[in-house]
């Protein structure tokens, strides 16, 4: 596998001694060089002595030297300095485009290597690296905490900026769509997406002073006002019901003015969902908190602790939603706000990564600084990404780790991109007991 020979190579995980070219020159790799991972040679800038002169210069590995060939290189002036050519199996003599020949030599993967290797990927354990991870040094573990955190918020960075070239650069738009996909709360974050996106702030801004009007082009807009959207058994109740009559009503004549387009009911999922997250009820808790003028960029900015933030996002219903799940559904009086578990996930994921996004922006070293200090304030999430880790020996106590955790098992775990994870590394070279 030349992706195992690259990481072998790249970390002088082999033997330093005794290397030699096909044609018997010792060999002695002083810098492997930069990774390179764009079109080119494999490794820039290596420093290698061969029979006792050192090249500096780039380098190409294959699994087979015939793959140079097969490659094309010796058509690609890139390859006219490679230095050395390093290959699992030499089957072939390489050429450059300028008719060189540069000096070859067969590394092979150590069996150790290869056998760990094999054990990340195909053991049925999972993580499968769980035996090390108690006699990892704390500070390595603490190292790769921190660059986990950092590439998630990173992520969620770019997913940001993909929203706001959707919003035509607003950031209070941006910001709207981010926290509606974040009421999702998962099984409907994608609905949210599509849903924020298609309700139009700045017309809305004109009945903000209007609960129910607001409401009537949230849910409109959501395709929730019409009856086929409500399940058949309640369906003739909502039919002669009075507000959500209104409702339809007003929204008709926004729709009208405004030349609205609503989405798809069908988006929705309601499977296995509790009635307090089902659409209507977390729409429903938006409109109160775009009422209350608290779900803007700018009010976000102003809060300096998880507190300040918490109230701001703390949102209730109007009165007929306290009494409903959804139009036709009588329930019992319930104020259906966002609970303490639900507030602590928007903090991270909407009031953390857009503090992190703007401040990027902006150059404000503040903002990215909060937005750290955020996750460090807040306790780790409890899902079963977080408890399988804390089975195996890691220690999680903020939503800092809880983060790097889960971005750890997605981008790492989950694609078994081990040669890239530091605990992958520490396993590949381990010493069997």
């Amino acid at each position: 596998m030349e992706q195992l020979i690259h990481y072998v190579w790249k970390h002088k995980l082999f033997p330093l001694t005794g290397l030699k070219t096909t044609d018997g020159k010792p060999v002695e790799v002083i810098d492997p060089g930069l990774h390179n991972h764009n079109a080119g040679p494999d490794f820039f800038n290596a420093k290698v002595k061969i029979d006792g002169t050192l090249w500096v210069g780039n380098v190409e590995i294959h699994d087979r030297s015939s793959d140079w060939f097969l490659h094309h290189h010796e058509q690609d002036a890139n390859y006219n300095n490679v230095i050395l050519h390093v290959a699992e199996s030499i089957d072939a003599d390489v050429r450059t485009e300028q008719g060189d020949y540069p000096p070859q030599m067969q590394l092979n993967v150590p069996v150790k290597i290869r056998e760990h290797y094999d054990e990340l990927i195909t053991t049925d354990n999972y993580p499968a690296c769980y035996r090390i991870i108690p006699d990892l040094p704390k500070l390595m573990i603490h190292a790769w905490m921190s660059a986990l955190q950092v590439e998630r918020l990173e992520q969620k960075t770019d997913a940001i900026t993909e929203r706001l070239t959707a919003c035509n650069g607003s950031w209070e738009a941006a910001y709207f769509v981010t926290l509606a996909r974040n009421y999702g709360f998962g099984i409907n974050g994608d609905a949210f997406e599509m849903w924020a996106k298609t309700v139009p702030l700045q017309s809305v801004d004109h009945h903000r002073d209007d609960i129910m009007q607001i409401e009537a082009i949230f849910l409109g807009q959501a395709g929730l006002l019409e009856l086929p959207a409500i399940p058949e058994r309640y369906q003739q109740e909502a039919a002669k019901d009075e507000y959500f009559i209104r409702l339809q009503q007003e929204y008709r004549y926004l729709a009208h003015k405004f030349g609205l387009h609503k989405m798809d009911a069908h988006q929705w999922r309601f499977l296995r969902l509790r009635p307090q997250n089902f659409p209507h009820i977390r729409i429903a808790q938006l409109a109160h908190l775009y009422y209350q003028r608290h779900a803007g960029l700018s009010q976000l900015l102003e809060c300096e602790t998880v507190k300040q933030a918490k109230e701001l996002l703390a949102t209730q219903v109007t009165p007929y939603w306290e009494t409903h799940y959804m139009f036709g559904a009588e329930s019992e009086k319930n104020e259906k706000h966002l609970s303490t578990s639900s507030l602590n996930l928007l903090v991270i994921n909407t009031v953390v990564p857009m503090l992190f996004a703007y401040g990027r922006h902006k150059g404000s070293e503040r903002l990215c600084n909060r937005a750290f200090d955020f996750l460090e304030a807040l306790k780790a999430e409890n899902n079963h990404i977080v408890r399988m880790w804390k089975e195996v020996g890691l220690a999680v106590g903020t939503a800092g780790d809880s983060q790097a955790l889960i971005q750890l098992k997605k981008t790492y775990c989950d694609k078994k991109d081990c040669l890239r994870c530091r605990i992958g590394y520490e396993y590949l070279k381990k010493k069997d007991a």
